[in-house]
């Protein structure tokens, strides 16, 4: 559910975050094993596919608050990848993203939203009914 605020004017995400979603496609989002050892959805990017084929982003452990993080035989810190992309540098980041997320087609205030999810659940609500 919190997919769907991402792409909202109050949410505290760079314009550029918000864009991953707003342009990717449902063949983006894809399931990465993150450097603490937990799966996670994100949109597909340079950055992560520069990852997967085994390239080792520079970075210097700021947080060291896992246990499950090796960070010193990991390729990117995880922290810093996600503090980049909230912040706006996608291309030293990625972002995580709920399985729905390219179905994101603009940026709407909460309570616009809001009303959209009361009028799906209605519409879903007389579907279940019938």
């Amino acid at each position: 559910m919190g997919t769907r605020f991402v792409a909202t004017y109050e949410c505290d995400a760079s314009m550029e975050y918000k864009e991953a979603y707003l342009k990717c496609k449902k063949e983006d989002i894809v399931i990465i094993d993150s450097p603490v050892g937990l799966p996670g959805r994100a949109i597909q990017n340079k950055f992560l596919k520069a990852v997967s084929s085994g390239v080792k982003m520079p970075f210097k452990c700021l947080w060291k608050y896992l246990r499950t993080c090796d960070f010193k035989n990991v390729r990117y810190c995880i922290g810093l990848a996600l503090t980049n992309a909230k912040k706006g540098d996608i291309e030293n980041g990625f972002a995580f993203a709920g399985a729905n997320a390219y179905r994101a087609d603009k940026i709407a205030s909460v309570k616009e939203l809001i009303g959209t999810l009361l009028e799906e659940y209605e519409k879903e609500s007389i579907y279940i009914r019938a």
